[in-house]
């Protein structure tokens, strides 16, 4: 498979009871050529799982599951231990991950047929699937159920009532829409369209657009700041991350790695895979600058954010 996959946009699970254990954000990034998977904030030993992982999602049970599209399956790892604990095998391309919130279920993007598969994150077991349109690749799930998929090859973005796997309605974009992000109050949904350069957002009330940013190149991943303020959106073609706020107003553009896709936030920090350069950019948000660029395997691709006890 040639497409490449910006992560989407990327899933952080927040604890909701005051008397658990504390706990924190840790940063994973998957490097498809490399066949690795490795924790970068807080760094860590990095993980071989199997060849060519295309997407990573985290789970609120510190699991990580990744999609690897060459060779049909889904990878489970444990995020404390690094131990892979399952591959499932997957009767299609899958390529977007998303995790449902109370951990059951998994939703995978079929990149050649056109669909979406639930899977029990237990066994793998198929619960059942929707079709949406072609060449599937973000995917986000909002606190209701409720699934947003990237639809590549059809410049539209599907929404799947996910209780009962029923596709309701699809809302129009630009070229190639790729990677997904929703803002902390979940009624912007932001989307990075890598072939018509630019940015749209969809009020997820009405599924109706909610304005456009024109970024030229080539705008691959997609992230929201916690706070909801600053929308952050890599550019492949000019190696760099726009950085907007929540009305689509540019404010800063930052210089990363070359050939950057995926994005994600963790506390005052972004961090960005550099496709070209086997880096990872740490960006400080309230700086808006480069602060580091750590080696990593070979292709990085997509990132995600585990919730983990801290010791």
């Amino acid at each position: 498979m040639t497409g490449r996959l910006a992560p989407l946009a990327l899933a952080a699970f927040l604890a909701g009871a005051v008397s658990g254990p504390a706990l924190a954000q840790a940063v994973y990034v998957v490097s498809q050529e490399g066949s690795t998977l490795t924790p970068v904030a807080p760094p860590g030993a990095t993980i071989p799982v199997g060849k060519g992982p295309a997407q990573v999602a985290a789970g609120p049970d510190g699991r990580l599951y990744l999609a690897h599209s060459d060779t049909h399956t889904v990878s489970v790892v444990d995020g404390r231990t690094g131990a892979v604990l399952a591959r499932f095998p997957f009767a299609g391309q899958p390529f977007g991950v998303a995790v449902a919130r109370d951990g059951r279920s998994l939703f995978v993007g079929d990149w050649s047929g056109g669909r979406v598969v639930r899977l029990s994150s237990a066994t793998g077991a198929v619960e059942g699937g929707v079709g949406v349109g072609r060449d599937p690749a973000g995917l986000v799930l909002d606190a209701k159920g409720r699934l947003y998929v990237a639809d590549r090859e059809s410049r539209q973005v599907s929404v799947v009532e996910t209780a009962t796997l029923t596709r309701i309605g699809t809302v129009p974009v630009g070229e190639g829409p790729f990677a997904l992000a929703l803002n902390p109050a979940e009624d912007r949904l932001y989307v990075a369209n890598v072939r018509s350069g630019d940015l749209h957002a969809i009020d997820t009330a009405t599924l109706k657009p909610a304005g456009r940013a024109i970024l030229g190149g080539m705008p691959y991943g997609v992230a929201v700041s916690g706070d909801g303020a600053r929308v952050l959106v890599t550019n492949q073609q000019a190696g760099t991350l726009h950085v907007l706020d929540a009305a689509l107003k540019p404010v800063a553009t930052i210089p990363v790695g070359r050939y950057p896709e995926g994005v994600a936030v963790a506390g005052d920090k972004a961090y960005v895979a550099n496709w070209f350069s086997d880096s990872v950019s740490v960006i400080d948000l309230p700086t808006l600058a480069e602060t580091a660029r750590l080696p990593v395997g070979e292709g990085p691709r997509g990132l995600a954010v585990l919730m983990q006890e801290t010791p």
